[in-house]
């Protein structure tokens, strides 16, 4: 079986035989996984070694050989994590990116056996995702950046910038929540993706998977009004469409948007509407697939529109929905 091509790899492993830069080159060559995935695995299995080192009484990796570790290892690498403070989802995650490294080298014949074969795995509870209720959606859209607000904004301060960041958010929040895009595929956008005209939008999500996914109403006007400023915020014609930036949303100097900003003014708009914790485009996200849900959208098509590579990760949803049928089923059934 031919061996994928080696990617870079921390110091730690330069010292050993480990085939870290190997598995990480197959990742993102079979598998097509983001960078930020693949710098994920790589930090994991870092963080791995580097405690079987101190754990073993190791210089380095140099007289490692894999082999050497045993489930009672991997058990004692939870414990430590889990007395650091970290959460039980990124333990998981740790442990699924050593698991794989494993069966990489087992399947490409650098050992016969995986200590993982003989660990059972702890279960952890999957937890409830926060979101928007209807209501904070409705008081978001049409109190704290309604329609037209722009225009009402650049009369009163008379800045240039205004109107175009204020119609690029707006539609930013609407494309977020009324098509449920993960922070990447909003910033990665391209104008040739969407398709006003016919309302969809063509993604590209996790491992380069490509979907297809509805555009309401709402977001297509919410766009439409973007474009036009924008057009006009660069003062670029109808008939120089061309000129104009490839991705969706940018800057006023019209650099792609890149993740904090988005990040920072999503925050700004929901701390008006909800005291979530956590006020990120995911909370957007959320807030789709559960009103989705709520009103009857079967769970396949909105696993599909999510981009989830199966049923299981919508499932979660499916906790939120049945606490509200719950709750119309004391409220109305006679004998509840």
């Amino acid at each position: 079986m031919k061996r994928p091509s080696p990617s870079p790899v921390p110091a730690i492993f330069q010292q050993g035989n480990l085939p870290v830069s190997e598995f990480l080159g197959k990742l993102k060559s079979s598998r097509n996984l983001s960078q930020n995935t693949i710098l994920a695995y790589r930090t994991d299995l870092a963080q791995f070694f580097s405690f079987l080192v101190q754990h073993l009484g190791l210089d380095d990796l140099t007289c490692f050989e894999p082999v050497q570790v045993t489930p009672l290892d991997i058990r004692l690498f939870m414990g430590s994590l889990m007395q650091r403070g970290i959460q039980q989802r990124s333990v998981a995650r740790k442990l699924a990116a050593i698991k794989s490294f494993y069966r990489y080298m087992q399947e490409y014949g650098y050992i016969r056996n995986s200590p993982f074969s003989s660990l059972v795995a702890p279960k952890y509870p999957q937890r409830v995702p926060a979101f928007l209720t209807e209501q904070q959606t409705e008081k978001l859209f049409n109190e704290v950046l309604p329609s037209g607000l722009a225009h009402t904004r650049i009369m009163e301060v008379g800045a240039s910038g205004t109107s175009f960041v204020l119609e690029r958010d707006r539609s930013i929040l609407e494309l977020l929540y009324g098509s449920g895009l993960r922070l990447s595929e909003l910033t990665e956008l391209t104008m040739e993706a969407l398709n006003l005209e016919d309302g969809y939008v063509k993604l590209t999500g996790k491992g380069r998977k490509q979907r297809i996914v509805p555009v309401g109403r709402p977001t297509i006007d919410a766009l439409k009004k973007y474009f036009e400023v924008r057009r006009n915020f660069f003062r670029i014609g109808e008939e120089r469409e061309a000129g104009l930036p490839l991705y969706v949303f940018v800057t006023k100097r019209g650099k792609k948007l890149y993740p904090m900003l988005i990040q920072r003014l999503t925050r700004k708009y929901l701390k008006s509407v909800t005291e979530q914790k956590k006020k990120n485009p995911h909370l957007l996200r959320h807030s789709f697939a559960t009103h989705l849900l709520n009103s009857g959208a079967d769970l396949k098509s909105v696993s599909e529109m999510l981009g989830h590579s199966n049923l299981s990760t919508t499932e979660i949803y499916t906790h939120v929905t049945f606490e509200r049928l719950r709750e119309v089923y004391l409220k109305a059934h006679p004998n509840a």
